[in-house]
């Protein structure tokens, strides 16, 4: 059997030997180099193993981005068990959901997050299922049983080992469990390929790790790729990204479309420091032509778009330098194999809709604990990502919204993005979206949701002015309402449910 490990292969001898006296990670005043790190990911795996922990169990992380963070998932997946970075917004029930579920061994947390939930922690307390990093009030201390621990060998994982799980950001339900083995690591990065990052520059990527995102381009890749790694702990607002960029002069940023859209509601002064940034790129969201005009106009830059998925962690499709529009996803990165099938599993005709099915080197393995799900999903080595898309003249993926998000309305189906779209386009709209909603007769109709730029009255009444005049009448939405914001997941995703009960709620109240 071939014999891998994913934390072996990013900071291993070979590894060392080309990046360990570079800075892995900038965090604050604190400088971490590649060497540092990988004697940091030594320790924690051997406090893994003095706290019981064996290959194959799963070990949740909750922590902030820093150097701590990536120390102890690394050292999971160095022990040979399984890392479950989780997002530090959930509640409660979502918490004890993924223990459930994830069946896990131990739950390293920062001492914030362990005081903010104190039955939950004395209840792993307990079970001898806990470590605290930072003050640990009597309960074992992450940091001490580190202290004196060995440092042993990289588990001889193979390819198909589990290393990581990712659970998906509950926009629909429940969070499920993502199964990636330790293969996925050699796929890191590709996006830095494609903007020309090289070993010593560094990148600013403002998602957080326990999001796919976040956890390739802000961890992993630059680690792969001996790119230093700009950190910030807690959720960045966007005057905190204007600071970190002038302090540290990232060659690259990568964010979410929600952070762009926040930087250019600041002042334009203040946007002069991102000016001297090489590449943007944005991922998580679907763009906007209007995003990227206004980008350009305002930083003198384009955005590029990154398609990717928590089913393949790294990404998938990206624009070329010089070839973003906001309308096009992009092109298969390198060792990505794409299909377009139609509801036969046939490849449609030119400029025709079908379903994106994705061929990855990073490919999970499945969903944990849901079986049909996973064969559903996951055919000989293809994933179908449910996403529709176009292939334009030159060969570039449109993104056209979701195959189970099309709405048959008067016997015609409907994709909601393309009244997101059109309302978008309305210079008092900031942001739309669509969600289905039953109406009185139990028939399945179209709400608007909309934000203002400044006043909502006048967004919505653009909205609907801008659906009559370019949308057939089949497709115009039966509702329009304007919102102060889109209800969105930790990782900057819109919760389509909410906005379906808003407006289910209302008409609950008007019957």
């Amino acid at each position: 059997m071939q014999i891998m490990n994913g934390a072996d292969l990013l900071l291993g001898s070979e590894a060392l030997a080309r990046n360990g006296s570079r800075i892995a990670f900038i965090c604050g005043a604190d400088q971490v180099s590649f060497a540092e790190l990988a004697e940091r990911v030594r320790r924690a795996a051997g406090a893994l193993a003095a706290l019981g922990v064996r290959p194959g169990d799963r070990v949740l992380v909750l922590m902030r981005d820093t150097a701590e963070f990536a120390a102890a998932w690394l050292g999971v997946v160095h022990a040979g068990a399984v890392a479950v970075a989780l997002n530090n917004k959930l509640s409660e029930a979502e918490y004890r959901h993924i223990l459930v579920d994830s069946g896990a061994r131990l739950a390293i947390i920062e001492d914030v997050f362990a005081r903010a939930r104190p039955d939950l922690t004395a209840e792993l307390a307990r079970e001898g299922r806990i470590a605290i990093a930072g003050a640990a009030g009597g309960l074992p201390a992450w940091r001490e049983v580190q202290r004196d621990a060995p440092q042993p060998a990289a588990f001889a994982a193979g390819p198909e080992t589990p290393a990581f799980y990712l659970y998906s950001s509950g926009t629909t339900g429940r969070p499920k469990g993502i199964v990636h083995v330790h293969r996925s690591f050699r796929a890191l990065g590709n996006a830095f390929h494609v903007i020309g990052l090289r070993a010593g520059e560094r990148v600013l990527t403002t998602s957080k790790f326990f999001f796919a995102f976040g956890l390739e381009h802000g961890l992993l890749a630059p680690l792969a790729h001996g790119v230093t790694s700009i950190l910030y702990p807690d959720w960045p607002e966007a005057q905190t990204v204007i600071d970190l960029v002038a302090r540290h002069a990232p060659r690259a940023m990568f964010s979410v479309p929600t952070i762009y859209r926040r930087l250019l509601a600041e002042p334009a002064a203040h946007l002069a420091p991102l000016r001297r940034v090489g590449h943007f790129v944005a991922g998580g969201e679907r763009m906007s032509h209007q995003l990227i005009e206004q980008w350009h106009q305002a930083v003198g830059a384009e955005i590029l778009n990154l398609y990717g998925m928590s089913e393949t962690f790294c990404a998938c499709m990206m624009t070329l330098p010089g070839t973003s529009t906001g309308a096009r996803t992009g092109q298969p990165l390198q060792g990505v194999d794409v299909e377009l099938r139609d509801e036969h599993g046939d490849k449609p005709a030119p400029r025709q809709a079908g379903v994106l099915w994705v061929r990855h080197p990073a490919l999970a393995s499945g969903y944990a604990n849901l079986p049909e799900q996973t064969r559903a999903l996951f055919r000989d080595g293809w994933f179908c990502t449910r996403d529709i898309f176009v292939r334009d003249a030159d060969g570039y993926f449109v993104h056209h919204g979701r195959a189970d998000e099309l709405v048959k309305v008067a016997g015609q189906f409907v994709q909601p993005g393309e009244l997101e779209e059109v309302a978008a386009g309305e210079s008092a709209v900031a942001e739309a979206a669509c969600v289905p909603v039953p109406d009185v007769d139990g028939l399945e109709r179209l709400a608007l949701f909309v934000t203002a730029k400044d006043d909502s009255a006048a967004a919505q009444r653009a909205a609907a002015d801008a659906c009559e005049r370019m949308l057939p009448r089949h497709k115009r939405p039966k509702w329009i309402r304007a919102v102060d914001e889109l209800p969105r997941t930790a990782t900057g995703k819109i919760q389509r449910f909410k906005l379906r009960e808003i407006l289910e709620r209302e008409l609950a109240g008007k019957g």
